[in-house]
């Protein structure tokens, strides 16, 4: 298991850079992490559902995208414009959360 260091804090990662223990997860990791992804700075709105997806995780098992619209009750654009090119992805790797299932 390898670590990095984001935001200032150790935390263990796979082989793909996702946490794999939520509970050392921070608003300030999840905003590290969105810079690497290419959001220079979270909105309200996509916090909303970082947090959502953090609430709705089982036992560290990330949302699906349609899981994520429906909890969130956003639409599948919008979900796209908030998180580009993968939004059920990176809105797992910024909530600290694992892969979901289904994921290339």
């Amino acid at each position: 298991m390898a670590t990095l260091t984001i935001a200032g804090k150790t935390v263990q990662v796979n082989d793909e850079g996702f946490l794999t223990n939520p509970a050392e997860w921070t608003k300030e990791i999840g905003a590290e992490i969105a810079k690497q992804e290419g959001i220079a700075e979270l909105s309200e709105a996509q916090w909303k559902v970082i947090d959502w997806a953090r609430g709705a995780a089982q036992g560290g098992k990330s949302p699906t995208l349609r899981q994520i619209t429906t909890g969130v009750n956003i639409t599948t654009k919008d979900l796209f414009t908030l998180f580009p090119k993968g939004p059920a992805k990176k809105v797992a790797h910024i909530a600290g959360l694992g892969k979901p299932e289904g994921c290339v």
